[in-house]
């Protein structure tokens, strides 16, 4: 086996173009665009839902890939427990995914909170949402992104296109983590900037004065 294969290269140039394209559709110009286009409150209406719509059309042919062309295994842990260890870590990503979601307003970040707000005829956009500094978020601030990793990097069998993807998402949770926190200090400045003192970026730090400075944030 070659350092990277075909296929590996593949999967890294899709994931490439994923990251590529919603980094364009996150932007102010294309977003200006769409509001002039199809009008403010259409735009305020359905274009989360249709980014996050667009996101699931794009990503999911790069993981049906990796899922029938796995190509060659990197490493394959045989031995019972370690595999039950690396999957016990890989279901805590999972469920560490679901209570971030969980936290957080998944209408919102979802964007049928804002197309039912257009259809019932109420004001849009919506009223900020606050910061978000309880629970998983006391710990580190990029919960879905660490969760995420955890949840694929344990794999006790690892495919040349597995990796190949692991490697990308990473790559894109890093980049796409800085992005989002310059909106973050554009949305509440001084706020987030004590967060980001207080709490770590991408690693989680389980630390009971963690939790407690974190309740003042707002303060």
């Amino acid at each position: 086996m070659g350092v990277i294969t075909n296929m590996m290269l593949i999967i890294l140039l899709a994931i490439a173009a994923f990251g590529l394209i919603h980094s364009l559709l996150a932007g102010q110009r294309v977003k200006q665009w769409a509001s002039r286009r199809f009008g403010q409150r259409s735009y305020e209406g359905f274009y989360r839902l249709a980014y996050n719509v667009l996101a699931a059309l794009t990503i999911l042919p790069v993981i049906a890939l990796v899922a029938l062309r796995p190509g060659a295994v990197v490493w394959q842990v045989d031995t019972p427990l370690l595999r039950l260890l690396l999957n016990g870590l890989r279901l805590a990503g999972a469920a560490g995914l679901g209570l971030s979601l969980i936290q957080i307003d998944l209408g919102r970040f979802a964007g049928l909170s804002q197309a039912l707000a257009y259809f019932r005829g109420e004001p849009l956009p919506l009223p900020p949402e606050p910061l978000q500094t309880r629970g998983l978020y006391r710990f580190v601030r990029h919960p879905l992104y660490f969760f995420s990793l955890l949840a694929l990097w344990p794999a006790p069998t690892m495919t040349e296109t597995l990796l190949a993807f692991n490697i990308g998402a990473t790559l894109y949770f890093i980049i796409g983590s800085r992005y989002e926190e310059r909106r973050m200090l554009a949305s509440y400045g001084d706020a987030y900037r004590r967060y980001q003192k207080q709490v770590p970026w991408l690693l989680p730090r389980f630390r009971r004065a963690n939790s407690e400075n974190t309740h003042q944030l707002l303060v």
